[in-house]
């Protein structure tokens, strides 16, 4: 862009070549140029050329700056032109007050006078230049911003997904003081680390290729995946219970179907306390594959739930994100399913994960679970 606004400038006066100049931190520096040296030393911001161009949006004429000063304006021009040779005119680029950059052109294939018009023709082309110039800067820093504002999103969900791993292992080790020595235990605590494990080779893999999932979904047995929640994630805890129907399939990614669930039991389990009573049950209604997740703690407002429940970063909990309940929503819709919660204040909550049945191998009509 830089270039295409420094040779429609030029080919209004005829000029041989050119550079444009534009503000960076420090200052203005040579950001394109055509037939026309290099220039490295970049002219300071409150510099006399800036300063007089800023002021009063003068199109100077640098052969007769150097012969007469007070015609154009008085000042010094800076060394650094001095090398450019065939430096003509310097144009500035202004956005409303603001004095963007300014470009010098070389001079002329044919002899032409700098008159009123001609200065004028410039002042108004540069203001449009400088006006696609600055639209482009600002295109720039809205892609930079929305590029940050992608790997924050990513940077908080990693974040989530490794407190939850924490938690895992800390229950881990709290039970291991009681129970180290029971067989039980330690078979389940070996299938909790190899689950941490390969839950976290899962998440590198995933920060490697995006937020996308990196396999496609494919047929999952809910009922197993519950049971599977059940033996890692509430390892140790007398108060969860497991009602599951039976090859209950749907389309899904195993790992990102297990957090869902386990954050949704975490979730139980944070809402009634360690000796509260978190129920999972897995059955098929209406063409759906149901995992439905409820517990006997402190409910929820229906204010809260329309407003707050599903909005990222937003949280009840003090140690929360706020972007659990958001990613398994955004992940479920994925799939073609949605959320269902119930929840009074003092009557615990009720949630039901709804997804697209899978018809089990074999299967002639999918059994309806009555609720």
């Amino acid at each position: 862009m830089e270039e295409v606004c420094l040779r429609a400038l030029a080919d209004l006066v005829e000029s041989n070549g050119g550079g444009v100049w534009l503000r960076r931190d420090h200052g203005y520096a040579q950001a394109a140029s055509f037939n026309q040296p290099r220039v490295v030393a970049v002219e300071a911001a409150d510099g006399a050329l800036p300063t007089f161009l800023s002021r009063t949006g003068w199109v100077i004429e640098v052969p007769m700056a150097r012969i007469d000063p007070p015609s154009q304006g008085g000042f010094g021009l800076p060394s650094w032109l001095d090398a450019l040779g065939n430096a003509w005119l310097i144009v500035p680029l202004v956005v409303g007050e603001d004095l963007l950059g300014f470009v010098v052109l070389d001079s002329p294939r044919v002899t032409m006078e700098v008159n009123w018009e001609v200065r004028d023709l410039l002042k108004t082309a540069g203001r449009q230049a400088a006006s696609y110039l600055a639209m482009q800067r600002a295109t720039e820093a809205l892609l930079e911003a929305r590029k940050f504002d992608a790997f924050n999103r990513m940077s908080a969900f990693v974040v989530h997904d490794l407190k939850n791993l924490v938690a895992q292992m800390q229950l881990l080790l709290r039970n291991a003081q009681k129970h180290a020595a029971n067989p039980e235990f330690q078979h389940d605590m070996l299938a909790t680390v190899e689950h941490v494990v390969g839950r976290m080779n899962q998440l590198m893999q995933q920060l490697r290729s995006g937020e996308t999932p990196v396999e496609n979904p494919r047929p999952v047995d809910l009922s197993t995946l519950v049971r599977r929640v059940q033996s890692v994630r509430a390892a140790g805890r007398s108060g969860l219970r497991i009602e599951a129907v039976p090859d209950v399939l749907a389309n899904g990614h195993e790992d990102r179907l297990e957090r869902v669930i386990g954050h949704l039991v975490q979730n139980g389990f944070d809402a009634a306390g360690e000796k509260g009573q978190v129920t999972v049950r897995v059955y098929r209604e209406a063409g759906h594959a149901v995992v439905e997740v409820a517990d006997n703690g402190i409910g929820m407002t229906p204010e809260f739930i329309r407003d707050h429940l599903f909005k990222p970063f937003q949280s009840s909990k003090t140690s929360g994100m706020g972007i659990g309940a958001y990613e398994s929503q955004q992940y479920v819709a994925s799939l073609g399913g949605r959320m269902e919660v119930h929840s009074e204040p003092g009557a615990g909550t009720r949630v039901r994960v709804l997804l697209p049945a899978l018809r089990p191998a074999g299967a002639t009509a999918v059994q309806e679970h009555a609720v």
